[in-house]
């Protein structure tokens, strides 16, 4: 597009291109006891090539991510090389927002964290992407609780990005943030009001209106009207029910101008806004003994937010049941407060900490053997599950003369479910019919073979097909010209659907298969 504002740097035109990946249960290490139908996910591996591999289920699906991507800051972490130059960083981090926002239901939210470093660079690369009419805010954390006496200008605070599918819908959906102790005191009784405390509020409104510019007579007789340049908020018909119900407070001498009462038992709390001190959302040195508390000093996570900073934020963006992600999950944080708050959660981390942090941290929380962060507040006890899930290797390999040869770890199952997975097909055989492996769009079907196809074999599928349904047949290899003869089968081998994507970046390799089963007829196919 000409004149297109947009962000460049070194490397963003080269195609990145992703292999989808079969994720795995590892069974010995899900926590479903407590929960056997849990959809909880905890996912060890790369995090671009999970969040390929959620694609085609959750499309759509997810109502809050929240992600703390590595800032950039130029320091080594024992958990995070977060020393990449910039264009590395900002090639490491697209694919991955991309996917991310695929997943984002129509009213779902984006919240990201970042520092000054990266946050200029995140903010405009989020605007190219997403469009800046999805943009919704900067929120301001206060991280610290005093500066840094060693800087030049002490960092005393971090951005959260936010961005929205679709601001309106958004808009509709999330939840105002409760009234703190000290707000919640700001509400009085001085008239004795049997529905108990309440909060005033100006009755007047910016403008002038015709119909909103009638005169009041207060409890004492006097007669008031709007102030210069203002109206009053409501009609008059409005505001007569309002004081038939004393909804009104006119000052102690019953003289001064209405004010509309709003009573405690009736608040919804208060729109969220920008500013979050870390009074109301904690800091960084709570959230450092929120980690030493459940790993020990010498096990502690170099980066960790407070759990009362996630608690709000899927406390604004979800209601419980909504399902959070966060594929970045670091020490495990996002995943115990959603757990905490009742919301379904797929969280992902590639590092080893994804065993020794992230799934021992949510253990503890099943097992109600953690005591700190919200776990009081949030009045949590112990419960629910998760499932522990890794990514399968490559489907394709290369052997020892550079030729591509399915990978020997794939069996019968994995291999059918793999095709269909980078063919963005469902993978759940038919009962009945052995060629209904996969499920596409409606009539629409994939069948994975490591057969060799001749018209005598599609004929005999063929007759079981019926008008309305389409086939598409992976397999090793066809008989010449096989592939045009069929209106509804469409035959491929499987490597012109897989090289062309996955990181050989090759298309013309010849398909060697590493110990295929072999099947005397597709009875015996179909029981394997």
């Amino acid at each position: 597009m000409a004149n297109k504002l947009e962000l460049t740097w070194y490397g963003k035109d080269e195609p990145i291109l992703v292999e989808p990946r079969l994720l795995i249960e590892n069974a010995a290490l899900s926590n479903t006891a407590a929960d056997p139908d849990t959809e909880n996910m905890l996912i060890h591996g790369d995090n671009l090539l999970a969040l390929k591999a959620l694609e085609s289920k959750y499309t759509g699906q997810v109502k809050c991510i929240y992600i703390d991507p590595p800032y950039n800051t130029g320091s080594a972490f024992e958990h995070y090389d977060d020393n990449l130059e910039h264009s590395q960083w900002l090639q490491l981090i697209r694919p991955r927002l991309e996917i991310l926002w695929r997943l984002l239901a129509d009213e779902g939210s984006l919240w990201i964290s970042i520092d000054d470093d990266e946050q200029a660079y995140m903010k405009v690369l989020c605007d190219e992407l997403f469009g800046r009419n999805s943009f919704v805010a900067s929120i301001i954390w206060q991280k610290r609780t005093s500066p840094d006496m060693r800087a030049i200008i002490s960092d005393g605070h971090d951005y959260v990005l936010v961005y929205a599918k679709n601001r309106e819908l958004f808009k509709a959906v999330r939840n105002k943030i409760p009234l703190t102790e000290d707000q919640a005191t700001n509400y009085k009784n001085p008239d004795n009001d049997p529905r108990g405390p309440w909060a005033s509020s100006d009755f007047t409104a910016q403008g002038w209106r015709p119909n909103q510019m009638y005169t009041i007579i207060t409890p004492s007789g006097k007669v008031v009207t709007p102030p210069e340049g203002r109206c009053w908020r409501q009609l008059e018909s409005v505001y007569k029910q309002l004081l038939e119900d004393n909804r009104f407070w006119f000052g102690a001498d019953g003289a001064g101008v209405p004010r509309k009462k709003t009573f405690l038992s009736e608040s919804e709390g208060i729109t969220p806004w920008t500013w979050w001190p870390n009074k109301e959302v904690g800091h960084n040195q709570e959230a450092k003994k929120e980690i030493i508390a459940l790993f020990s000093a010498a096990h502690a996570f170099d980066t960790p937010k407070p759990e009362r900073l996630i608690e709000r934020i899927i406390h604004i963006a979800t209601n419980p049941g909504d399902l959070v992600l966060d594929s970045f999950l670091g020490s495990g944080t996002t995943a115990a407060v959603a757990h905490k708050m009742g919301r379904r959660y797929i969280g992902i981390e590639m590092g080893s900490h994804a065993y020794t942090h992230c799934k021992v941290r949510l253990d503890k929380v099943i097992a109600g053997e953690d005591p700190g962060g919200i776990t009081k507040s949030a009045k949590w006890e112990k419960g629910g599950g998760y499932r522990f899930y890794e990514l399968a290797p490559t489907l394709i390999n290369e052997d020892a003369f550079g030729e591509a040869v399915i990978n020997p770890d794939y069996d019968a199952d994995m291999l059918a479910a793999g095709v269909a997975l980078h063919e963005g097909f469902t993978y759940h055989p038919d009962g009945k019919l052995f060629w209904k492996q996969s499920s596409g769009s409606e009539k629409s079907y994939l069948f994975v073979t490591t057969r060799h196809l001749n018209s005598d074999y599609l004929d005999s599928i063929q007759s079981t097909m019926e008008e309305d349904e389409y086939l598409t047949i992976a397999c090793c290899s066809y008989d010449k010209g096989l592939d045009r003869v069929y209106d509804h089968i469409t035959v491929k081998k499987i490597p012109q659907m897989l090289l062309e994507r996955c990181e050989f970046g090759k298309t013309d390799y010849n398909l060697n298969i590493v110990h295929p089963p072999v099947y005397e007829d597709e009875e015996e196919y179909d029981a394997e």
